[in-house]
């Protein structure tokens, strides 16, 4: 039969929409058939039917059915020969969600459940990870990265021989790097203060100027290796300058020399810095201070 291009597009029109009911309408079977499926496990009284089911939910990644099926079970099947392994995947099952909070208190209700398990080793590296994964940027508070490193390093002592261990490792290193961070933005912010003391804990010894420097030295004394150990001495010998230069005349010619005794250790240590040019103006108009015994303050410009 012969159709008008208007009716062939209508009928064209007409199948496709049909094909998409159609999908539709597999697709909300499926769902409804697997709706219907979980609510029957949800209803069996049988712990060890329930068990099974979680444990396919839960290899499917279907974890949020996995996670409510296994808080439910766990006070039963503890003690059983389930009871481990039913811990531990509830971890992973948060894990996965990438819940670490939670993740990492049934991590450690496992390892402290039962310290000679199957998956201890796992679940004390898994504790440690999760935490890791939880800490905050650096401008923040850091507690929980304290919590992490010490996780981790107990994971590093009841298991010297892991295969897990140089990620582990390495993972205390990102998170030293996170505390040397917020410690450097501390001492950076101390340096920028400058002579304001309105704020300083240090007001009534000096300024905000040796705060950055008590900073960046405690920084250094802990964390010797750190990679902003260049930023940090830095910022010492910019402290130590300005604090010289706003000193008092009978502190400022011991504080130009502090400054010069500073810029001869930083250029030793890093002979090809690339803050040498201010490295050495700063030099310069310190020795020109102390060579002239001028008692004035010199610019840094």
């Amino acid at each position: 039969m012969f159709l008008s291009p208007k009716r062939r597009i209508f009928a064209r029109l007409y199948v496709n929409n049909m094909k998409k009911y159609i999908a539709i309408t597999f697709i909300l079977a499926a769902v409804l058939s697997s709706c219907g499926e979980y609510n029957t496990v949800l209803k069996m009284p049988d712990p060890e039917y329930k068990y099974e089911a979680a444990k396919s939910y839960f290899a499917k990644g279907q974890y949020s059915r996995t996670a409510a099926l296994l808080e439910e079970l766990i006070p039963t099947l503890k003690g059983t020969v389930n009871g481990e392994e039913s811990l531990y995947m509830l971890g992973m099952t948060y894990y996965n969600q990438e819940d670490y909070v939670t993740a990492s208190h049934y991590f450690n209700t496992y390892y402290t459940t039962y310290p000679r398990g199957t998956y201890t080793e796992l679940a004390r590296f898994y504790c440690g990870k999760s935490l890791y994964l939880d800490t905050p940027e650096p401008r923040l508070d850091q507690s929980s990265t304290y919590k992490a490193i010490e996780e981790l390093q107990m994971y590093l002592e009841y298991f010297p021989g892991s295969q897990r261990q140089e990620i582990a490792q390495n993972m205390i290193y990102d998170l030293q790097d996170k505390l040397v961070e917020k410690e450097y933005l501390s001492a950076r912010l101390y340096y920028r203060l400058g002579s304001y003391t309105g704020n300083t804990v240090y007001s009534s010894t000096g300024n905000n100027y040796e705060a950055a420097v008590i900073t960046a030295q405690n920084i250094l004394r802990e964390y010797p290796y750190t990679k902003r150990r260049e930023d940090l001495s830095i910022l010492i010998l910019r402290a130590k300058y300005e604090m010289a230069k706003e000193s008092v005349p009978e502190k400022k010619e011991d504080r130009m020399r502090a400054a010069v005794d500073e810029y001869y250790a930083f250029k030793n240590e890093f002979p090809e810095s690339k803050y040498l040019p201010e490295v050495e103006k700063i030099y310069e108009d310190a020795n020109k201070f102390l060579t002239n015994g001028n008692n004035q303050q010199t610019d840094n410009q």
